[in-house]
């Protein structure tokens, strides 16, 4: 049966590794975004600096006040908060201009090892 919301909603896959985080959108049949899963927060507030692969460029150059850590050890989420600011970053990556209400989300499945 087809339902109306369905026709508006994407359905995303996200594949969270410990090196490289990609996202694959079933209206465009392939990976749609493949970057670095590394984040730059401010050390003592943990606020989000960069995600990705502006992140990844911070490695090692950056001052004492600033970290660019992998939220994912081994296969495993290693810092929660850290790993949900890199998602919804990239989610709005893949959808930007998108309004999604109660109704009308996209349908996602999440793959970690």
């Amino acid at each position: 049966m087809f339902k109306f919301k369905n026709f508006f909603s994407d359905d995303i896959g996200i594949d969270l590794g410990t090196a490289n985080t990609l996202v694959f959108s079933k209206d465009a049949g392939s990976v749609v975004l493949r970057e670095p899963s590394v984040v730059a927060i401010q050390a003592g507030s943990k606020r989000v600096l960069a995600v990705g692969e502006k992140a990844k460029e911070m490695i090692g150059v950056t001052p004492g006040n600033i970290l660019a850590i992998r939220p994912m050890k081994s296969g495993v989420i290693a810092d929660f908060d850290v790993t949900v600011a890199m998602f919804k970053y990239f989610l709005g990556k893949v959808c930007p201009h998108r309004f999604y209400s109660k109704y009308m989300r996209p349908r996602l499945v999440i793959a970690v090892p």
